[in-house]
């Protein structure tokens, strides 16, 4: 069997886990924050943060099912913060001068002040990015249905819960096909594989080395792609049970349903999830296969600059007691 093949069967579980960025990696650890990007001239830029866990401040919060809510929108507002922090050290080609802030900017900078405007627009991009996921991965199947079976009166509505949930899924695998066939996103996916080969490293004790981390799968089985993946399948299921009592056929009706149901199937997603990463069984192998086959499309093999910075970010959020990052 090859190494690629046994890599979920690693001897230690951490919950340091990352998101790749434009030419960079943004990595998160039990107590910091860590976004090392490769500038134009070759050299590593760091910045490091303290986390203060949402639980902390709110207990409430980290009950389950109730924190895989806040815990994804956290993640989402960090993961655009970390994109737009990266972003700025490759600004576009054609711009030659910075550009002038809109009266728009102007007033919430005069009105808000800087940092405020700056945190109004990474919660706006949080809400859009929401907000367009939701109407691609979920609102559109349902109304896309709807048309189709709008010439089929007498469909069974068993068989309009399974062209809804097929649409679903071949939607996400068209952009997921579609975005990796784009040439600057291919890098961010190659920072991505960095970002998973490093952390396999880390888990089976190996020194953080390049020779070493490039020897390492690029499949995890705890990447947000296959979070996503089972937030689709959970929707799929929760919506064809409930439509299953209440059968509903009109695609407004249906979409409010499936609006509803989204803040319950993100906890509960959340929660398979933890169950799935910290155990190793027949079970879980077979509900992460799904996800690891999509990294074919989300993840490819990064160049040894690249691993640079992957291994850079892990080393950035490294807990003080070894052992607290446990899975």
């Amino acid at each position: 069997m090859s190494n690629e093949n046994k890599s979920c069967a690693t001897p230690f579980k951490t919950m340091i886990g990352g998101q790749a960025l434009i030419e960079g990696i943004m990595m998160m650890g039990p107590e910091k924050k860590a976004i090392v990007v490769r500038r134009p001239d070759g050299g590593l830029e760091e910045k490091v943060e303290e986390r203060i866990l949402i639980k902390d401040k709110h207990p409430i919060l980290g009950v389950p099912f109730i924190r895989g809510i806040f815990s994804f929108g956290s993640s989402m507002a960090n993961g655009v913060k970390a994109l737009m922090y990266s972003a700025e050290f490759y600004p576009e080609e054609e711009e030659q001068e910075p550009e002038e802030p809109s009266k728009f900017e102007k007033w919430l900078d005069a009105r808000l002040g800087s940092e405020k405007a700056a945190s109004f627009f990474i919660t706006l991009a949080v809400v859009l990015g929401i907000g367009f996921s939701v109407l691609l991965f979920f609102i559109l199947p349902t109304f896309l249905t709807g048309g189709i079976l709008y010439f089929f009166p007498n469909f069974p509505l068993w068989g309009r819960n399974l062209v809804e949930g097929i649409l679903k899924i071949a939607i996400f695998m068209g952009y997921l096909f579609l975005c990796s066939k784009m040439k600057d996103i291919r890098r961010v996916f190659s920072y991505h594989g960095a970002e998973h080969k490093t952390i396999f490293c880390y888990e089976k004790g190996l020194p953080l080395t390049v020779e070493n981390v490039r020897a390492q799968p690029r499949h995890h089985p705890r990447c947000g792609t296959s979070f996503l993946f089972v937030v689709i399948f959970i929707s799929i299921l929760f919506s064809s049970v409930f439509f299953a009592f209440f059968q509903f056929t009109n695609v407004w009706l249906r979409t409010l349903v499936h609006l509803a149901l989204l803040p319950l199937v993100v906890g509960v997603t959340y929660e398979i999830n933890r169950y799935m990463g910290g155990h190793e069984n027949a079970l879980t192998r077979i509900c992460t296969a799904p996800g690891l086959w999509m990294q074919n499309f989300t993840t490819f093999e990064p160049d040894d600059s690249m691993i640079e910075v992957g291994i850079r970010s892990l080393e950035l959020v490294l807990p003080s007691e070894k052992g607290k990052d446990a899975w």
